[in-house]
């Protein structure tokens, strides 16, 4: 079977419009969390978020064009269009084939917002006509296929907030059996909005603290929900063959991937962490990697009472003793929780850590749950050689994901 490298990347989110930006943010542990500022939170509870800032659609697109993308789409291809020349992709031969994945858990739901206030105020007519290509979550793939013109196949996955690694995973398995060359991959997510940031409240998945910078808190005692953020990740992988011909700069392979399904509960994480477990193993056993082999991981940990715990047992089940020799770090401590996008973002910035010789550490990691002892979890960055990574995902109904990423 072909070989999967990762060549491109490109990013949008709460610490960073783009690689440079997120790898300064990382190294800085930059906290992306805060008040809320796209709407009114008076009568919320939940008053924070890590939005993104300073993207403007006028320094990407036409006037014209933007007004037919939500903020979503305008974030898919952005990122996607920043992988592609961090690929050297250049000439039209690698569109004619090329694959685009790139995913979300829930679409264009402030243009669906919007457009369902337009209705009950001022009737069916004021409905634009483009609302269905604005809101549905295939159109991430979609425009991005558009605005670079690839032509190969083209489809969205939908997993909750293991969305964008399922789109990872799909993608790496059409490289290996042979039926594309190139994908662009990834995730893309913009819903922070009243409905969305209401109904995650009232099912108490979020933070209800309304202090930023302290809220999000993976791994500690305090934790008390996710704190939802925005954004896109995208990835260009390729057959390494193909790579190396036009002399591509390689990061490295996605070598093995698991999917697996809890069958426990519609949001609840399972407290053992079995469907995670398997995931991993999975992974391990596709990529013939022993867990001394394995460096990082970098999880899903939402900063949930019952989900970051489960993880964590799931890890100790999978890697025994040699857990406490392996770096555990959650990027949502940075960039809040990016959900559909979540997957491909954090493995970006796992790369970037991969290539950079660091970890990121988690800064309000103040007293580490119980099940944490012994384990190489750390408030601060430190340095470390990372040459085997264990990135997973976990999403509402169950969805487990795994990806293991070698560095070249």
């Amino acid at each position: 079977m072909n070989r999967v490298a990762v060549t491109g990347m490109g990013t949008i989110n709460s610490i960073g419009n783009n690689i440079s930006e997120l790898k300064k943010s990382l190294r800085e542990q930059t906290i992306g969390i805060d008040y809320i500022s796209q709407f009114d939170t008076s009568d919320h509870i939940i008053k924070i978020a890590a939005e993104v800032h300073g993207f403007e659609p006028k320094d990407h697109f036409e006037k014209k064009i933007a007004k037919r993308y939500d903020r979503f789409l305008q974030f898919a291809i952005v990122a996607s269009r920043q992988a592609v020349e961090d690929a050297g992709l250049t000439g039209e031969d690698w569109k004619e084939n090329a694959a685009v994945t790139v995913s979300s858990g829930i679409g264009g739901f402030k243009t669906l917002h919007g457009e369902y206030k337009n209705l009950f105020e001022k009737g069916p007519q004021s409905v634009r006509p483009f609302l269905i290509p604005m809101m549905i979550a295939d159109m991430a793939s979609g425009s991005v296929a558009l605005d670079l013109g690839a032509k190969g196949p083209n489809f969205s996955t939908m997993s909750a907030c293991a969305s964008s690694l399922h789109a990872i995973i799909l993608t790496t398995m059409m490289i290996k059996h042979g039926y594309i060359e190139v994908g662009i991959t990834g995730g893309s997510e913009a819903v922070i909005d009243p409905l969305p940031v209401a109904a995650f409240g009232s099912m108490t998945a979020l933070s209800p603290s309304d202090q930023p910078k302290i809220a999000c808190r993976p791994f500690d005692k305090k934790r008390d929900g996710f704190i939802m953020g925005e954004g896109a990740g995208a990835l260009v992988l390729e057959n390494e063959s193909h790579a190396k011909k036009r002399g591509a700069k390689i990061y490295g392979y996605i070598d093995g991937f698991g999917m697996t399904e809890d069958a426990f509960h519609i949001s609840q994480t399972d407290p053992e962490g079995k469907g995670a477990a398997k995931a991993m193993r999975q992974a391990l056993e596709m990529s013939q990697c022993s867990p001394e082999q394995v460096d990082l991981v970098n999880c899903h940990a939402t900063s949930t009472p019952v989900g970051d715990k489960s993880e964590i047992i799931a890890l100790k089940s999978v890697f025994g003793d040699q857990l406490k020799n392996i770096s555990i770090q959650s990027t949502k401590s940075l960039m809040g929780h990016t959900l559909g996008a979540a997957g491909a973002n954090e493995l970006i910035s796992a790369i970037i850590e991969s290539e950079e010789s660091f970890v990121h550490g988690m800064p309000n990691l103040d007293e580490p749950d119980d099940v944490c002892e012994g384990l190489d979890l750390k408030k601060e960055n430190h340095e470390r050689q990372i040459s085997v990574i264990i990135k997973n995902a976990f999403g509402f109904g169950g969805h487990n994901a795994t990806v293991l990423y070698r560095k070249a």
